[in-house]
């Protein structure tokens, strides 16, 4: 089964650049024009235009690679957001109240993670007293 191709154009070059950025090959090729322009010191003489080359040159890269790699990051956290909702949905007993819970203010956000907090504080207090916290039989150790 083959990956849903994306229509965008900037989809495609935003993945394509992500994946390629995150590869040795290129980690290599920057290590590379790194100590290509630190080996050419000498022979420009340290100059100011030396200097301003390799500074220009990364700022420009590293300016465009923040714009791609975040559309990147926001495209896969929202897919991650979506599938999370599924699989609330899905699960019988689960709240549904939870499912766009990254759409709340941070105060209504606080509010719901005090409540998830005091839930966990009370199954910790069950786990000392010998209890079950999910109605679930532990897993056993070995067999």
């Amino acid at each position: 089964m083959h990956p849903t191709k994306p229509r965008s154009w900037f989809t495609r070059f935003t993945k394509w650049t992500a994946h390629g950025a995150g590869r040795p090959g290129s980690f290599v090729l920057a290590t590379a024009v790194i100590v290509v322009w630190a080996a050419t010191g000498p022979l420009f003489g340290y100059s100011d235009t030396w200097q301003l080359a390799i500074n220009t040159g990364t700022t420009v890269v590293t300016f465009l690679m923040v714009f791609l790699i975040q559309a990147t990051q926001n495209r896969d956290a929202e897919a991650t957001q979506v599938k999370l909702d599924e699989i609330i949905r899905a699960i019988e007993g689960a709240h549904n109240v939870l499912l766009d819970l990254e759409e709340l203010e941070e105060e209504e956000l606080d509010a719901m993670r005090l409540r998830y907090e005091k839930l966990a504080e009370h199954a910790r207090r069950e786990l000392r007293r010998g209890r079950g916290d999910t109605g679930v039989p532990p897993l056993s150790v070995g067999r």
